[in-house]
């Protein structure tokens, strides 16, 4: 117990003005559920309300494909080649790709809320940034995923299992040229952040490390995502941190500047 309070108080530093002998008090539990559904159900909606311009999307498409054929990271057709050659992977990774963003990220909120408050505040704040990042990547680069490519498998198709997002009749219901940044990478890698920079449990920080390798591996399996839509979501995210932590930061050094915090010293 000894180990976890002293991990908790080196972790994010930034989220803890104005507590108490170094204490935070958790945020309203129903005012933090009313900010996330509504982050959430407004993310979807900006989503779907990106232009669906497919020759351009297609076009983008190829053109990333070309790109990282050039610099010879083109792994794209080959992964998708294995999972459709073995069902045992593509079953679980249009499983995993459907479900475990939602998981995962709503788990690690939920354990950051209740466990460490200190570090809930600036990692949800992170979590919003990188969101809309890929919001405004979606708006200004439409891309259309492998699947919809000529020699790509969509694994959703091949297999017949349930899966978000499809080439078949279903994908009228979303923005099928939304791929670029890839949001489950940046998810993933908030995900593995969150855990690494508060937990000391080894087996805890190596199953958050594998976490966005995984997930990179089953969105290109998949053919939902390119390698470079991967490195877009581990920018957005990267920036997301960066721009809610050296907030905090400033807020913190502002909290403890300030000529009213110091007459009230």
């Amino acid at each position: 117990m000894a180990r976890t309070a002293d991990r908790a108080g080196t972790g994010p530093g930034p989220a803890r003005p104005g507590g108490p002998a170094g204490t935070v008090a958790r945020p309203r539990l129903w005012s933090e559920l009313a900010i996330v559904l509504i982050c959430y159900f407004a993310y979807e909606f900006i989503r779907n309300l990106v232009p669906t311009e497919r020759a351009l999307a297609l076009q983008h498409g190829h053109d990333l494909l070309n790109a990282e054929t050039k610099i010879g990271f083109d792994v794209e057709y080959s992964l998708n080649r294995l999972f459709v050659d073995h069902a045992w992977i593509a079953v679980p990774a249009n499983y995993f790709y459907s479900t475990m963003h939602f998981i995962m990220t709503i788990g690690v909120l939920v354990w950051l809320y209740w466990r460490h408050p200190e570090a809930y505040r600036v990692s949800r704040s992170a979590l919003f940034i990188m969101t809309l990042i890929g919001l405004a990547g979606f708006w200004l680069y439409p891309l259309a995923p492998p699947r919809m490519l000529a020699g790509f498998n969509d694994t959703v198709i091949s297999f017949h299992t349930w899966g978000i997002y499809d080439s078949g009749p279903t994908a009228s219901v979303s923005n099928q040229y939304a791929a670029m940044p890839s949001m489950h990478t940046a998810w993933s890698m908030w995900c593995a952040a969150s855990i690494i920079l508060i937990t000391r449990r080894r087996w805890a920080v190596v199953l958050a490390a594998l976490y966005p390798v995984a997930t990179v591996l089953v969105i290109m399996g998949t053919a939902n995502h390119y390698l470079l839509d991967a490195v877009g979501g581990a920018t957005a995210c990267a920036l997301g941190l960066v721009l809610a932590y050296g907030g905090a930061r400033v807020l913190v050094l502002w909290f403890r500047r300030s000529p009213g915090r110091e007459a009230c010293g």
